[in-house]
């Protein structure tokens, strides 16, 4: 049986009259549902592209650029809800704690959140402004209420006047000059390499998937949201992506406003404030000033 009258079995219906969102919407389907490999998918998209484009004319269609067959590229490493509030638990220092958990809450690459500047968060439209980005493309993302007021509670301690997670880069262990002054004064975001180090470290007492990195939030928080209903093009446009390389085929589907997604944001955040207050590290706090 050919692919055309497959398509057209899928609907119930004759495949010459489909229209190019019902043939976008079956690339999404034997993707998600049925699981299709790419090679697979390759040559569905080859048969109806011949079918559409060439034999019915359909010379203005876009599904065919937007669907992306990627051959050989092994799955992502993604952990469910609950790892993820292990892990982020298993974080003993507050400051990688609080970052790492911005970076699954909001879907961010490592050095897209270190080099987040106060100014970036906009509390009022509850988003963050993301400027030095992958492609140089700026970019909006929605927060929580709650990562907003974790935001606030972390920079209150420090006070750097630019950025949201200055680096301590001197020796504080000396006790010359504590971590909170050192912060304070810090003219360079935190490191990338001590925040993978802490994750890591988190990693291994958490027991979830070794492999798994600071860019593996990213791929949870994509994956998160799909499984929630959020749409495709949603998360591939705050993700800062034309096309997501394992949940995503194509860029467009269906519109979802940010309130959806960020009450959908509001429920993955359950896995972290669920957890019992035995399994998150107590943190040292002193007096300020």
């Amino acid at each position: 049986m050919s692919y055309a009258a497959l398509i057209g079995r899928h609907y119930g219906g004759d495949p010459a009259l489909l229209t190019e969102e019902q043939v976008r919407q079956y690339f999404l389907h034997l993707r998600t549902e049925k699981q299709y490999a790419g090679s697979s998918l390759g040559v569905v998209l080859a048969a109806l592209r011949c079918f559409y484009r060439d034999h019915l004319g359909r010379r203005g269609w876009k599904v065919w650029e937007e669907v992306k067959v990627r051959r050989g590229q092994p799955l992502p490493v993604v952990l469910t809800r609950e790892e993820v509030g292990r892990v982020l638990a298993a974080v003993r220092c507050d400051r990688f704690r609080t970052v790492l958990g911005l970076i699954y809450a909001c879907g961010l690459r490592i050095q897209e959140a270190l080099r987040l500047e106060v100014r970036d968060v906009d509390g009022r439209e509850l988003r963050l402004r993301l400027r030095e980005t992958k492609g140089g493309r700026e970019r909006y993302v929605p927060i929580t209420q709650t990562v907003l007021d974790d935001l606030r509670r972390f920079w209150g301690r420090h006070r750097n006047p630019r950025y949201l997670f200055p680096g301590v880069r001197s020796n504080w262990k000396s006790g010359k000059i504590s971590p909170v002054e050192l912060a304070r004064a810090s003219t360079t975001p935190m490191s990338a390499s001590s925040v993978q180090g802490a994750f890591r470290l988190a990693v291994a007492a958490s027991g979830v998937n070794p492999d798994a990195t600071p860019h593996t939030l990213r791929h949870s928080y994509a994956t998160h949201l799909l499984e929630e209903g959020i749409s495709i093009r949603l998360i591939s446009q705050y993700l800062g992506h034309s096309s997501l390389e394992t949940t995503l085929i194509y860029t467009h589907l269906t519109a979802t406003s940010d309130a959806q997604a960020r009450a959908a944001l509001e429920r993955l955040g359950q896995a972290i404030r669920s957890m019992p207050e035995s399994a998150v590290p107590k943190v040292n706090r002193k007096p300020q000033g």
